[in-house]
């Protein structure tokens, strides 16, 4: 069995979970996953993030406004609200944020001011962001050019180019359970390329689950097949590569703010 597996982005507060949501997180150590990430979407989801690290010590938690929610009630998006919550002793990042041109029913100068407002929120609270990125890989490095946080690309969806562009800027890049998938060619390039020191392990669960189960209810137990695939492509053993991901979360998420 795999072990030292951090999962650097989850949602265990979608409804997906209700009927068992503390078995599955209190299962998880046992399962060799030392550290979860739950992601906000909005001001509700980020506070049920944070319960769901006040309950589990293995569990902690990020706060964002998700450019798909940034056109909700105010008071679901209100950053002063989110500022508070980002002071929080167990909150590691502000995420879920970024830029979202596929769906194209939140206006995109509303989804880049609501970025540009929580990456400056992210550079003042010296906290790490989590990026989401679907069709928009052009204004989305140019915000993080402008403002230089330091976080992730979340289930990166870019070229290899651009990749390269983010690398350059110090940020890391999360690869889950599309990998796995027999039509993810980009994904399986970029996971073969990003430095090793800068590749970072994630569920986005309940989404995303990895063949054999995809189209079903992800949850980080299921990393072992991203890690299996993803090692197999780098030519090392997937433990190895556990122990990689979970130094490079480390850094990012847990080092600076004393976290263990």
């Amino acid at each position: 069995m795999l072990r030292n597996i951090t999962d650097t982005h989850a949602h265990y507060q979608d409804a997906r979970f209700d009927e068992d949501r503390d078995e599955v997180l209190a299962g998880l150590p046992q399962k060799g996953v030392c550290r979860v990430i739950n992601c906000g979407t909005d001001i509700p989801s980020s506070v049920e993030s944070m319960r769901l690290a006040q309950r589990y010590d293995h569990v902690f938690f990020a706060a964002g406004v998700h450019p798909e929610d940034c056109a909700g009630p105010a008071e679901n998006v209100d950053l002063t609200a989110l500022r508070g919550l980002l002071t929080h002793e167990k909150c590691v990042a502000v995420g879920e944020i970024g830029l979202d041109y596929y769906w194209q029913e939140v206006p995109r100068d509303l989804q880049n001011r609501f970025f540009e407002a929580q990456l400056l929120l992210a550079n003042d609270l010296d906290l790490p962001v989590i990026v989401h990125d679907r069709e928009a890989h052009g204004d989305t490095l140019a915000a993080l050019k402008a403002h230089s946080p330091r976080g992730v690309l979340h289930c990166y969806s870019g070229s290899r180019e651009t990749m390269r562009e983010l690398l350059k800027l110090g940020m890391y890049i999360g690869v889950g359970g599309a990998v796995t998938f027999k039509n993810a060619k980009k994904t399986v390039e970029i996971a073969k390329e990003v430095p090793l020191d800068r590749l970072l392990i994630e569920t986005d669960c309940p989404y995303m689950a990895p063949t054999p189960f995809r189209g079903k209810r992800n949850d980080s137990s299921l990393l072992p097949y991203v890690l299996e695939t993803v090692a197999g492509l780098r030519g090392i053993s997937p433990q190895a590569l556990a122990d990689q991901t979970a130094e490079n979360a480390d850094r990012l998420f847990f080092s600076s703010r004393a976290h263990s």
